[in-house]
Parts: structure tokens; sequence; C-alpha cells
């Protein structure tokens, strides 16, 4: 079976540097071409309601606000089984629909292979429309790393 890659931004764009997930995809598809393999989406904070999208996938990259405690604008990057522990200290806003979206995956008997969470530390999780100059400042190299990542897994990106 050819392998099929979801890249899933996660966040709320109405809460400023919760929104960066799906600030990251956007950036992405505009900055890269991506082949036909690997499919992106917003997945917003949808949580559970992710899981019918989750079938047939390989490997799943997730980007998302994380909250680690480092300093603004700080990349994270987690993998594998580091991911549910790490989430138990609730690092994101919705962290508890991702917690369960991947354990509901496991449950249905086809997880993907491989997941990777690659995230950025937030400076102002408040309402409005904006990332904050810390978050701004750190983006490209968030949408950079994430297509490092995909590029190191053996995907064919371009720049667009």
């Amino acid at each position: 079976m050819p392998p099929h890659i979801l890249v899933l931004g996660l966040g709320n764009m109405l809460l400023r540097d919760e929104g960066v997930g799906i600030y990251a995809i956007d950036r992405l598809v505009a900055k890269y071409r991506l082949p036909a393999e690997v499919e992106t989406m917003d997945g917003g904070t949808l949580g559970l309601f992710l899981l019918p999208y989750l079938a047939g996938v390989t490997d799943l990259l997730i980007v998302d606000c994380v909250l680690t405690d480092r300093p603004p604008g700080t990349l994270v990057r987690l993998e594998g089984e580091a991911i549910p522990a790490t989430l138990s200290m609730k690092m994101s806003v919705h962290q508890v629909g991702l917690q369960e979206l991947l354990v509901a995956s496991r449950l249905q008997g086809s997880p993907p292979a491989r997941v990777v969470v690659w995230g950025i530390e937030p400076d102002a999780i408040e309402p409005g429309l904006e990332v904050s100059p810390a978050v701004a400042a750190r983006l490209d190299t968030l949408v950079d790393a994430v297509a490092q990542e995909l590029h190191d897994w053996g995907v064919a990106v371009k720049l667009a």
C-alpha cells in the first residue's frame, strides 16, 4: 500500500497564537509543492471528529501550539510515545481532543505507523486574530521544519 501522509494543522485562529497550526499549514502549501501522497488539513479544534480523516493514513504530522514553559517562539518536536506522555501535561488548549483522537485511532486497529508533532511555544492565547510577534518571528522556521520532516520521511518536497 502506498503511503498516505496527513499534515494536520490544529488550533483556534480566534485565540492569537493558538491558531499557529492553521497558519503554518496555510504557509506550507503556499511555499512548498507537496506530492499526491501528502494531504494537508485544517483540523481546527475538531478533536475526535477528525477520526474519520485518519482512515488509511500511514504517517501523521501534527502542527500545533504547545505549552512547555519554554520561551515564546520555541519550536518543539514530539514523536511516538512522547506525544501522549507530554500531552498529559496539558500542552495545548485542545490537547484532550488530540490525545483522545490518537487513542481512538489505535482502538480502531489501524493507527498511523508514525506520528510526529511539530509545535511552537505561544506568547499570547487570548482573543485576537494575529499571532504575537514572538510566534510570528518563528512561523516560517516552523513551516521549514515541517517541510524538512517530510523530506526526512522521503517525501519529494519542493519550493513552489
